[in-house]
């Protein structure tokens, strides 16, 4: 199997990378974290997943073992796909997931494009007991997240989830709301624009 790659960038696209190494190109479906890092720094890591199918193989790449693991965790889910899984972790960080799934927060986890409330709910239901206290630790670091994250306004969400249609991961995109807010952005149209010029 291969669990890893370090190369050289020759394209990009849509989420995709084509990885360079010892002349063989190998084409990752990357993570929004890995996706971003790759492209701006031009070469790097990947932590891979190969999926083996009667219709083909892929290979899923991470921006480290956490994320990949966390990935892991999600696709063992019935109805939850390495696609899906992908794009969870596009839009929320390995942090983020272990909190929602952890609080049983149904609503974060349904601001992922394409997943629905019960698959959220069966994420939640599965995982419980497997997500980890390091999971659960800021990218900071520094103690255990124990209690639920921050209740945002819906003014706030719909800003949000309006940033991780671009692209941008839900940590982004708290955090620029968060800003455009102080920098007294008050509609949701007002906050977005603010955000996005600011990121």
């Amino acid at each position: 199997m291969i669990g890893y790659i370090k190369g050289k960038v020759l394209y990009s696209g849509e989420g995709t990378v084509l990885l360079e190494n010892g002349g063989i190109g190998y084409e990752v479906l990357c993570s929004g974290a890995l996706f971003a890092k790759l492209v701006t720094d031009g070469q790097g890591e990947a932590y891979t997943y190969l999926q083996v199918r009667e219709d083909g193989i892929s290979l899923f790449g991470f921006v480290s073992p956490e994320e990949k693991t966390m990935f892991l965790k999600l696709v063992s889910v019935s109805g939850v796909g390495p696609k899906m899984g992908i794009a969870i972790l596009s839009a929320l960080s390995v942090g983020d997931v272990a909190v929602a799934i952890a609080s049983s927060d149904v609503k974060m986890l349904s601001t992922v494009k394409g997943l629905g409330k019960k698959t959220a709910e069966r994420i939640i239901l599965e995982l419980r007991e497997k997500v980890s206290a390091a999971e659960l630790m800021p990218a900071s670091g520094g103690k255990t997240v124990a209690a639920a994250p921050e209740k945002l306004s819906d003014r706030e969400e719909d800003a949000i989830v309006g940033l991780m249609s671009l692209g941008y991961t839900r940590a982004e995109s708290v955090r620029a709301v968060k800003a455009a807010i102080e920098r007294g952005a008050a509609t949701t149209e007002e906050i977005v624009m603010s955000a996005l010029k600011n990121m």
